[in-house]
């Protein structure tokens, strides 16, 4: 039989909860992807508590299908970076469309990713495809891109709430990671996210997000076409 025991919840006032989310999404709107970082170190036990906060994301029948590596060894950095590169700079000078660079365009990206190098560390993010049970045969895991794609989402909320910023990079294709970092055959590189304080003096592209009437739409209505 499952074992349940009770949820602990505190009410809140209407009015308290509507202040709550505005101040999470006046703090969230300022959050911003960063390409330009400062070699401070991190402050002893932070990166634990960032994965910690990543790790109480709901998942497929609670499987947890994550595993969070922290990499904050010089010469692993620049091993790391070096492979990214190469797999940018085949992206972008052979297999990238003429229109996905168009799109790149305003971001003002190129193959050359110094920052994960300089970023005091990286997170690099582990999709497990599959779970092994204790006699070592396998176990089916259900929903793990979608699980980890929320923890993932929790992961940069933390960092952001830590006064810290974070970028999420995706070289194509990434099972580099999994040979550098020696993860065994059932996890796939799901992310790249250098994490720190940003730079003095960085800058971010001037891009806007799209307006709430056009994100929101309510029952069978298009977006902005009103609740």
């Amino acid at each position: 039989m499952p074992r349940f025991i009770p949820f602990e919840f505190h009410p809140l006032s209407d009015a308290a909860r509507l202040e709550r989310a505005d101040a999470f999404y006046e703090e969230m709107r300022r959050r911003r992807s960063v390409r330009y970082f400062s070699d401070r170190p991190l402050t002893p036990g932070l990166i634990e508590k960032l994965i910690a906060a990543a790790g109480t994301a709901p998942s497929g029948a609670n499987q947890q299908p994550w595993t969070f590596v922290a990499v904050t060894d010089p010469a692993l950095k620049r091993e790391i970076r070096e492979a990214a590169e190469a797999e940018e700079r085949d992206f972008y000078e052979r297999r990238a469309t003429s229109e996905w660079l168009q799109d790149l365009e305003p971001l003002g990206t190129n193959w050359i990713k110094d920052f994960l190098e300089i970023a005091p560390a990286l997170i690099v993010v582990f999709r497990q495809v599959y779970g092994l049970k204790p006699d070592g045969t396998l176990k089916k895991y259900y929903y793990t891109t979608e699980s980890v794609g929320i923890a993932t989402g929790l992961l940069i909320t933390a960092i952001h709430r830590a006064g810290l910023v974070t970028l999420t990079h995706t070289p194509s294709p990434m099972d580099f990671l999994e040979k550098i970092l020696h993860r065994p055959p059932n996890e796939r590189a799901f992310l790249l996210m250098p994490v720190g304080e940003p730079a003095e003096g960085a800058t971010v592209p001037d891009i806007q997000r799209k307006p709430l009437d056009q994100v929101l739409a309510w029952n069978r209505e298009a977006p902005g076409a009103g609740g």
